[in-house]
């Protein structure tokens, strides 16, 4: 489904495979999904880093910390000079100052990583979220 509504978005931007046909800067397999949607409290990339391929250098932030969600695959992180295994189900947060780079192992490596400026979070779902009386299609009525 792709539309946007009062208070969404949505858009289907077909198999995650088909995200080497995606091009952010002169890399296949990034794609920015913060414009598209209307973000505007994180910006939010879809990555395929195909079996074998590295990014070809280390980088930090200023001010965003980042979450990486690993989908599938395996592959190796770099850290402020410490490597480590990722697979699919790992979750690495890196703090903005964080020196970080990665690499795909012997399978193409699918990961979310979502960017959000450090320290901004005010509130978390427990105090944020609202039960309403609304209900969808497959609750009971």
């Amino acid at each position: 489904m792709t539309g946007t509504g009062k208070n969404y978005t949505a858009e289907k931007i077909g198999p995650l495979a088909n995200l080497l046909d995606r091009n952010f800067k002169g890399f296949a397999g990034k794609h920015f999904i913060g414009r598209d949607l209307g973000l505007t409290g994180c910006e939010v990339s879809l990555n395929l880093l195909p079996a074998g391929k590295g990014m070809p250098f280390v980088h930090a932030h200023k001010k965003n910390e980042e979450l990486y969600i690993v989908l599938a695959g395996s592959g190796t992180f770099y850290v402020d000079g410490e490597e480590f295994p990722v697979g699919e189900g790992s979750l690495v947060r890196v703090a903005p100052a964080g020196a970080r780079s990665w690499k795909a192992g012997e399978e193409d490596l699918y990961f979310i990583c979502i960017q959000a400026e450090a320290g901004s979070l005010s509130q978390a779902t427990l105090e944020d979220g609202m039960r309403l009386p609304d209900q969808a299609s497959w609750m009971n009525k």
